[in-house]
């Protein structure tokens, strides 16, 4: 690892390879956007995955197993390797053994059971660069959401973009009045970061071309396990994603738990996906059919539900011969999710709680620090 030059970088020529590392609990897209930065400051991304015994220890029980999270950031199309059961703080020797250059992580905090810095012996080396974390969104966040069960988070019209500020018990949502890393913040979608995340390629004119459809709320590996068997069918996948009232019609409660445009970029960071149809019709039409020249459409083994006036959704392309229903072997929902939140509200109430308090305290402290700066 020597001739390392001032960026860290290495030798002019060198393959640069990047380390990251988290637990990657309920993988969204602000994980995604943490992942693209850090491939782009070098040409490999490695991604260390903690276990579920050092995640409870440190920080409480996380939503999804290893396993499941193991292979969540496996299928984000920035990723290169992935590294099981990686320490949960980060070292020196860890970086060298899978010869890595640096380390990159967001501008949040992340600390261990004793309040200690994971990145403290990484950033003392000099082998530590920051990207920026992802507004609006944050696994603590996406759990409130479910606890709160509301549906402040799909607004329309003119208040789209406001951010609930009642809490659930201890599980605020006002982002000025609590952490600046886990409270919740207003996410405002622009078109660069739908760019960021997109492949930007059309089809070829030889490509088969699959198309599947629905909300994929809540991404997790019942959809990417889907999305895998789909993409064998053919050359080219389209995912079409339904708006959030459609969604709700056909789920009820406060469903989807992430808007539209969330769910967009937490598809396309799928590395099965190459397009997204933003707001999809819930009945696959002619006209779709026909404008993507799709060869087959898919669906999996969840309830479809009829459109209004009790038709079929998939009418079309059956008629068409188009139409197959795939098993991906993963039985895992949505609503399986939010039911392991539900069932665990109080201990999930509780690791929030704490984690926002320390991450306070720490804020307070580097302010403290900036101002004695400014002043001397």
């Amino acid at each position: 690892m020597e001739n390392r030059n001032e960026n860290g970088h290495g030798n002019s020529g060198k393959e640069i390879r990047v380390w990251c590392d988290g637990c990657y609990d309920m993988v969204h897209f602000g994980h995604a956007n943490s992942l693209r930065q850090a491939k782009a400051l070098g040409h490999k991304l490695v991604v260390g995955i903690h276990n579920d015994e050092d995640i409870t220890r440190n920080k409480g029980p996380p939503v999804f197993t290893q396993e499941e999270r193991y292979k969540m950031v496996r299928g984000i199309k920035w990723v290169d390797e992935v590294v099981e059961d990686a320490p949960y703080v980060t070292t020196l020797e860890t970086l060298d053994k899978y010869d890595c250059d640096f380390c990159v992580h967001g501008d949040d905090i992340t600390l261990t059971a004793d309040g200690i810095d994971t990145y403290h012996l990484v950033k003392k080396a000099q082998r530590y660069k920051e990207v920026s974390r992802t507004a609006g969104v944050s696994t603590t966040d996406l759990v409130g959401r479910m606890l709160l069960l509301t549906k402040n988070h799909f607004k329309q019209g003119d208040q789209e973009y406001e951010v609930e500020k009642d809490g659930s018990s201890q599980l605020g949502q006002d982002h000025t009045a609590r952490s600046p890393w886990t409270g919740c913040s207003q996410f405002l979608p622009t078109t660069q970061k739908i760019i960021q995340f997109s492949d930007g390629k059309p089809p070829k004119p030889t490509d088969r071309i699959v198309y599947v459809a629905g909300a994929f709320d809540l991404f997790h590996v019942g959809h990417l396990d889907f999305l895998e068997k789909a993409k064998k069918l053919g050359d080219y996948l389209i995912v079409g994603l339904h708006t959030d009232p459609v969604v709700n019609q056909y789920k009820g409660g406060n469903y989807p738990i992430m808007n539209l445009h969330e769910r967009v970029l937490s598809v396309l960071a799928c590395k099965y996906v190459n397009e997204v149809v933003i707001g999809a019709p819930y009945s696959v039409t002619m006209d779709l059919m026909e404008h993507f020249n799709v060869s087959v459409v898919c669906h999996g083994q969840t309830h479809i539900a009829y459109d209004v006036g009790y038709v079929d959704p998939y009418a079309i392309p059956k008629q068409m011969g188009k139409f197959m229903l795939i098993d991906s072997g993963n039985t895992i929902t949505t609503e399986d999710i939010v039911e392991r939140i539900i069932r665990h509200r109080l201990e999930f109430e509780q690791r929030n709680k704490k984690k926002e308090k320390k991450e306070i305290e720490v804020y307070e402290a580097m302010q403290k620090v900036k101002l004695a700066q400014k002043s001397g």
